[in-house]
């Protein structure tokens, strides 16, 4: 057997007969002709099967039902009023499997929790292959730009003994008689590692046992943390930036039909461009009163907060200088005014919220081990990572990204569920 075309190649192979392996997307047909889209997990093709040419094959095709696997020969065309679209005039199908019921997934409006039921199905409409190709260009964009700029990938632990994030949104499990946690994030990994390669990252999945319903959260996620040896604050808002310019362009490049599915308005997105605003985070407590919001200093930002600072900017907008009680005890103080954290958030435009998150680490001993003590913390728990102040300590940043929110933003997603192929949410363990 010949090996099968993808679809998306289509376009080199214009009069030739080809085979396509792949499922019925859909099927319209008249007293003369059918009309099948055909999907092969590379894009979708219609193929056309004409009644005059071949009664018999015009049968088979009018008794197909959605999400039929088939192999279809074909000779490719270009549709003749739509440059660059192609299709198949259908010469033979073959059925590898026929559905054994009525495909559950229709046209018509279904509620979210029936497509979340669902979602092992859900995948194969045309709106979610586009999010989740975006996806994975994000994900591919991330990877090269650290493997482009002399960063070496260092996998962080998923079981750590320790929280970093507080211990309100730790899942505990049973470590062979202890207890032990699932990764809140790699970060604390990247400081040890740093002192090693210098510059490193981490991407894995991370897990937060928030019990939050919004729209911006999930209990497993994705996250990327660079940790820079040397690199102080300054040095972390600029990597920050230039990183998300180059992953917010590379999507634009490479998946504009993704984003056409998705009808996003990709001019706001050709907006982001360097530099990004900055905004201490006293004078985001003044904008927000301007705005009628009741805030005053020493508030953290919720996400309604977040929509209202970031709708002030065209593109994202970097929030630095938290006061130290509402960031975690890793973070370095300002040297001139040692209340303020050397911390920033950047929020994303059209009410995202934060997507990065980060700042330049506590690198004294004795200030490290205060701070650990003033959270609740247990301090031999933490023996190893005082240990990176004790032998050569250093000025070391990084930063995190959510993938997920990320997602949202660049596809224009009203929730964080479309964004990942299988969400674990407050409420969803399955499928």
């Amino acid at each position: 057997m010949s090996a099968a075309t993808p679809i998306a190649s289509l376009g080199q192979h214009v009069g030739d007969e080809i085979l396509v392996e792949g499922w019925l997307y859909n099927r319209r047909g008249s007293k003369a002709l059918q009309f099948l889209e055909l999907r092969d997990g590379s894009g979708i093709v219609q193929g056309v099967v004409a009644k005059k040419a071949d009664a018999a094959l015009f049968e088979a095709a009018a008794q197909l039902t959605q999400e039929t696997s088939l192999r279809v020969r074909g000779v490719v065309s270009e549709h003749p009023k739509r440059p660059g679209t192609y299709e198949l005039k259908v010469s033979a199908l073959d059925v590898v499997a026929a559905p054994t019921e009525e495909y559950p997934i229709s046209p018509k409006e279904h509620g979210v929790d029936f497509l979340m039921d669902r979602r092992h199905l859900w995948l194969r409409s045309k709106r979610q292959h586009a999010i989740l190709r975006v996806r994975a260009e994000i994900v591919a964009a991330i990877r090269d730009y650290f493997d482009g700029n002399g960063f070496t990938l260092i996998d962080a632990p998923i079981f750590t003994p320790n929280a970093a994030e507080g211990t309100t949104t730790l899942f505990e499990t049973d470590y062979h008689g202890e207890p032990a946690y699932l990764s809140q994030t790699g970060q604390l990994y990247m400081e040890a590692a740093a002192a090693s390669f210098g510059k490193v990252y981490c991407f894995g999945p991370t897990f937060r046992a928030e019990k939050s319903k919004t729209r911006r959260h999930l209990q497993e996620f994705w996250m990327v943390e660079p940790e820079v040896a040397f690199m102080d604050f300054e040095g972390d808002l600029q990597l920050a930036e230039d990183f998300l310019v180059n992953i917010v362009s590379r999507v634009l490049d490479r998946r504009g039909e993704e984003l056409k599915v998705l009808e996003r308005e990709t001019a706001k997105l050709e907006a982001v461009q360097k530099p990004f605003p900055r905004l201490r985070y006293d004078d985001a407590v003044k904008l927000l009163q301007e705005k009628g919001i009741d805030a005053k200093v020493g508030d953290d930002f919720g996400g309604d907060d977040e929509t209202v600072i970031a709708e002030a900017f065209d593109r994202p907008v970097m929030v630095t200088h938290y006061p130290m009680d509402l960031k975690a005890f890793y973070f370095k103080r300002d040297p001139a005014d040692p209340s303020r954290a050397l911390g920033m958030d950047v929020l994303a435009p059209e009410g995202y919220g934060e997507i990065i998150g980060g700042g330049q680490r506590e690198d004294d001993l004795a200030t490290l081990e205060a701070a650990i003590t003033a959270h609740g913390l247990d301090l031999e728990t933490f023996d190893w990572y005082r240990d990176l102040r004790k032998f050569g300590s250093f000025p070391h940043a990084g930063f995190g990204l959510g993938v997920e929110r990320t997602v949202a933003w660049l596809c224009g997603l009203k929730h964080v569920r479309e964004t990942v192929p299988f969400p674990r949410m407050l409420n969803r363990l399955r499928p």
